[in-house]
């Protein structure tokens, strides 16, 4: 499902081009952004599987300084520009492999309503919405969690991957896993953080990595800093993996993976 459609509020009123007014209204809004993009890599293969769209200052400031200035007056369309600029990046950088991106779950009031400006981003820079993996963006606070699974749900019907960011802390659990099967789960990095030493957090892991092959999901670890911790994950059947071992965040560019990190 890739078309534009007509969309209607409960009210009956038109929602222009397939999105709400008030989100399309650039002058309400004057936060500015741009990306940094991590790569993804699948070690079993030897290649890059995606990259994440992090958001970063205008002059590669860190995260945490745009961020603090979202709130509940322009949370809604700051979710919905960064979608849009992700995928602007994206294009713009020639990416052939997955893009992931992060959005706010309580920012979504109708999935079917608030999709419709990634539709549209996806159309007019011919990126290919199959190629689109929507996660749950670290550290937001899901205030209606039935909401959250039919925001994944509806995601999925209309084409795109899904993902279960930080899995193993807050609200990404198991709980919210017996809901809904993602197409990936990203393990949290606190729990690879020196895995290859610390026996609880392997034995987590391995528990983790067989209800996922049971279930079919793609498991992902996140926060990879050392070949170690590389080793361990592979040795359990775990290749897809992100962090600073393979490439660091590389703001408004796409990252190479140095032939030593594979090695």
């Amino acid at each position: 499902m890739s078309s534009i459609v007509p969309i209607f509020s409960e009210s009956g009123d038109a929602i222009a081009g397939g999105a709400c007014v008030g989100c399309r209204n650039d002058s309400a809004f004057e936060l500015e952004f741009d990306f940094a993009y991590q790569p993804i890599v699948d070690f079993a293969s030897r290649t890059i599987f995606a990259h994440e769209a992090l958001v970063r200052g205008l002059n590669g400031e860190g995260a945490a300084s745009i961020l603090a200035q979202v709130n509940d007056n322009n949370r809604y369309r700051f979710d919905q520009l960064c979608r849009v600029k992700a995928v602007q990046g994206a294009a713009r950088l020639g990416m052939k492999e997955f893009l992931s991106i992060n959005f706010l779950p309580n920012a979504v009031y109708k999935p079917e309503v608030c999709i419709q400006t990634t539709f549209e981003a996806a159309r007019e820079h011919q990126f290919p919405i199959e190629r689109i993996i929507f996660e749950v963006t670290e550290g937001e606070r899901v205030q209606d969690r039935p909401h959250l699974v039919n925001i994944f749900r509806q995601y999925h019907d209309f084409g795109f991957k899904t993902a279960i960011d930080d899995f193993g802390a807050g609200y990404a659990g198991l709980n919210l896993l017996s809901e809904y099967q993602p197409d990936i789960i990203k393990i949290d990095m606190d729990l690879v953080r020196g895995i290859d030493t610390q026996h609880a957090r392997q034995a987590i892991v391995k528990g983790i990595a067989s209800i996922c092959l049971e279930l079919q999901i793609k498991v992902l670890a996140e926060g990879i800093e050392t070949r170690e911790e590389r080793d361990f994950l592979s040795s359990i059947g775990i290749s897809l993996m992100q962090g600073y071992w393979f490439c660091k965040p590389v703001f408004q560019g796409l990252g190479v993976i140095p032939t030593a990190a594979w090695e």
